[in-house]
């Protein structure tokens, strides 16, 4: 019986399974029909010292301000940030759709019917895919949430602009003689 020899730190030099599980890994992503998937970073700005006190749960844990709609800047902070935050979700859900096909496509079909792994993979990210559809919808409609409230509030929304506004000084006009 052969004795397994040992590395310079005291392990084993036995035949390690999990040695190239990131190289397959990645051939394995890398062959998933050779699709682009453009990188995606979301930042998110978590103000720990923004909690309201007595609500259970502080406003920093969300990705959404607080629903204060004082004035039209509040409206369209909160319609904007909820806009964006629906864009980046709505990507980020599309992608894993498209990776999920992917992965269950690689399932072999227990009936061994031809395509019958990429019929179930489809029909379980098309669910998903549906919820980036939405998230998709709710950025349109945030969009125009804000457009709709300039539109009915319009004339307040002026009313109070006209009143902002400094007035002007007389400006002498030394050319006109």
């Amino acid at each position: 019986m052969a004795t397994p020899t040992r590395g310079t730190n005291g392990a084993s030099n036995k035949g390690n399974k999990f040695a190239n599980a990131g190289a397959t890994a990645g051939s394995f992503v890398g062959a998933l029909g050779g699709s682009f998937v453009p990188p995606v970073n979301v930042t998110v700005n978590n103000n720990k010292g923004s909690a309201r006190s007595g609500s259970g749960r502080s406003h920093a844990e969300s990705l959404l301000p607080a629903p204060e709609f004082t004035s039209p800047a509040q409206v369209r902070n909160y319609c904007n940030t909820l806009r964006a935050a629906a864009v980046t979700l709505s990507i980020e859900v599309a992608m894993g759709a498209e990776i999920l096909k992917g992965v269950l496509a690689a399932v072999p079909d227990p009936d061994g019917r031809a395509f019958g792994s990429r019929v179930r993979a489809a029909k379980v990210a098309r669910k998903m895919q549906r919820s980036a559809d939405a998230l998709r919808d709710a950025a349109k409609n945030a969009a125009a949430c804000y457009a709709v409230f300039q539109q009915e509030y319009e004339e307040e929304i002026n009313r109070v602009r006209h009143r902002a506004r400094k007035p002007q000084q007389p400006v002498m006009n030394w050319a006109q003689q």
